[in-house]
């Protein structure tokens, strides 16, 4: 039997950003090229851009082994992402047809796609219509996102070093809040990126160590919130403690559903796959705290900082992010399609772990919450469960490549202007 010769492969980023997002990129890159493909073309701005035509050659973009590892070292995505829901495909089979014209004119073989819940619904259509048109092209999805709420993965690149940062952050914050005296105490309320699962705000508990007592309450969304509660501890920690932080997460709710931060009736974008921008939550809670405590209060909100701050990158997050992004190019090429790259944890101590692929229609549209014993029984916390799953994610550190006293990203003159 003659095998078929390869042809090429086209890879896009879709979702939030992530300090690792690249590193699986350049994964998918370098296997493919080690593979024998041809061309490995670039989606600008995901999906959405592949359907005005919008992509490159990334053999334009990486010339040599060290623009690999600037590229591993740069945050963002390079491509460009985008929130772009397809269609079901009884619905508009012309949006299908018009992305695989494309994908035939470019002689696409593989096509990976690296992102969340949203893209893995993405990859699933895409592999579904495949199948019905008869098309050989393999769709496989590559996890990201710093959410760590896809399904049947132990954690998701991306998430590892957003974890390290925000430990890291809510530490310096801590230690900030010790230096000024204030009259009345102050509060002081983090709010960390988190729709519905708290896997973020859970990590502001690294903070605690031998040097540090960590926050003094973490609010996660997987609990419904109690304002009356809520109010009742800071009163009581004000009593003891002259400065007082609390992390909570953008998402937290009351019982009957409401988003806190929907309390300033504020109106907030709201993206295709219907999501609304989740912003004003600290900020509200520290005005409640002022008026009812009387006391110093001060909002911070790690918002982008948390996605993009490769500078704190976790070094196990850009490894595991490369070889996911390898082990996605791998099954693609051994034939796989509709398939999702999943890790799964092997050992804590020593911490080890590898990858295979599960079917991504299990995995679509699915949210992996926190276990609800991972949170303290009062709701106000994460328990040591949480942080023995989560240490082994942040350790080790990827110094960036410095040029004066700047970290250096991969660039290409123009590209910029193109995205």
């Amino acid at each position: 039997m003659v095998q078929k010769k390869k042809r090429n492969v086209i890879v896009g980023q879709s979702g939030g950003p992530t300090a690792a997002i690249n590193s699986s990129l350049a994964g998918v890159y370098r296997t493919a090229k080690d593979r024998g493909y041809n061309k490995v073309y670039g989606m600008i701005h995901g999906v959405q851009g592949l359907m005005e035509g919008r992509y490159v050659d990334l053999s334009d973009h990486i010339q040599s082994g060290l623009d690999i590892e600037l590229l591993k070292r740069t945050p963002s995505a390079y491509l460009g992402s985008c929130r772009f829901k397809l269609p079901e495909i009884f619905e508009n089979k012309e949006i299908y047809e018009k992305i695989f014209d494309i994908l035939t004119k470019l002689e696409i073989d593989c096509f990976i796609y690296i992102g969340g819940n949203d893209s893995m619904d993405t990859i699933k259509k895409l592999s579904d219509y495949a199948i019905i048109s008869g098309s050989d092209i393999r769709f496989v999805g590559c996890p990201k996102t710093i959410d760590n709420d896809l399904a049947l993965t132990d954690h998701t690149p991306g998430y590892g070093s957003a974890a390290k940062y925000i430990g890291t952050s809510v530490k310096e914050i801590i230690r900030d809040s010790w230096s000024l005296e204030t009259s009345h105490g102050q509060v002081i309320i983090v709010e960390v990126m988190g729709r519905n699962a708290g896997w973020l705000t859970g990590a502001t508990a690294l903070a605690r160590g031998e040097d540090c007592d960590g926050p003094d309450a973490i609010y996660l969304p997987e609990i419904p919130f109690d304002m009356d509660a809520f109010l009742k501890k800071i009163k009581s920690l004000l009593k003891n403690k002259a400065s007082i932080v609390v992390a909570v997460s953008e998402g937290i709710r009351t019982k009957d559903g409401k988003y806190i931060s929907d309390m300033d009736n504020n109106i907030e974008y709201v993206d295709a796959f219907g999501h609304k921008q989740l912003t004003g939550t600290a900020r509200y809670l520290c005005n409640v705290v002022a008026s009812e405590c009387g006391c110093k209060t001060r909002a911070i909100e790690l918002s982008t900082l948390q996605r993009a701050a490769s500078h704190c990158a976790s070094r196990v997050d850009i490894l595991e992010a490369y070889e996911v992004g390898g082990a996605a190019m791998k099954a693609a090429d051994e034939g796989d399609s509709g398939k999702m790259v999943v890790i799964e944890r092997l050992s804590d101590d020593p911490y080890q772990a590898g990858t295979e692929v599960k079917d991504v229609h299990k995995i679509a549209n699915d949210e992996r919450t926190v276990p609800r014993d991972w949170i303290n029984k009062e709701g106000t916390y994460v328990t040591n469960e949480f942080i023995t799953y989560v240490r082994p994610l942040i350790q080790g550190d990827v110094g960036p490549i410095m040029v004066d006293g700047i970290p250096r990203h991969l660039y290409r003159p123009g590209f910029q202007d193109i995205l």
